[in-house]
């Protein structure tokens, strides 16, 4: 929703994301979809950061000749796009001010469980992000 975005946009797009943490914590499956972007998609990824606060670029899902992301970072789609993937120890980027390393995917799955990480889609309408939405974990991880 573009209302969870800060600041917060109007805008008719939506998504989904579903996300498996391995059993042993060293791996995240995801799944994101999104539809309706208004504007052309320029990125998007997950963020360690509480609802109604921007935070750090930790995982990428897609990026775009403006915005590439690590090698290998899909390119994304507009309006619509839909992505699937594994995320390792060695996706994850660093964020200095949060104190969070390359490396560290259990930093991250522990944000995701404690209610503290988002994903978003970007758009050159709204670089700061068109879309948002909170990772809520649930017992099965």
């Amino acid at each position: 929703m573009g209302f969870q975005e800060v600041p917060v946009v109007s805008t008719e797009a939506s998504g989904t994301f579903d996300a498996v943490i391995s059993p042993r914590g060293d791996a995240i499956d995801y799944e994101i979809t999104y539809t309706g972007m208004q504007g052309i998609v320029t990125q998007s990824h997950m963020h360690v950061g509480q609802r109604s606060v921007n935070g750090g670029i930790v995982l990428w899902i897609c990026g775009s000749a403006t915005n590439p992301g690590p090698a290998g970072t899909p390119v994304c789609t507009s309006p619509d796009g839909h992505f699937a993937g594994t995320w390792r120890p060695e996706n994850v980027q660093t964020v200095a001010t949060q104190q969070i390393t390359t490396g560290e995917l259990d930093e991250v799955i522990a944000a995701i469980r404690a209610g503290v990480a988002y994903v978003n889609v970007h758009s050159n309408l709204s670089p700061g992000g068109e879309i948002r939405g909170q990772v809520r974990a649930n017992r099965r991880d």
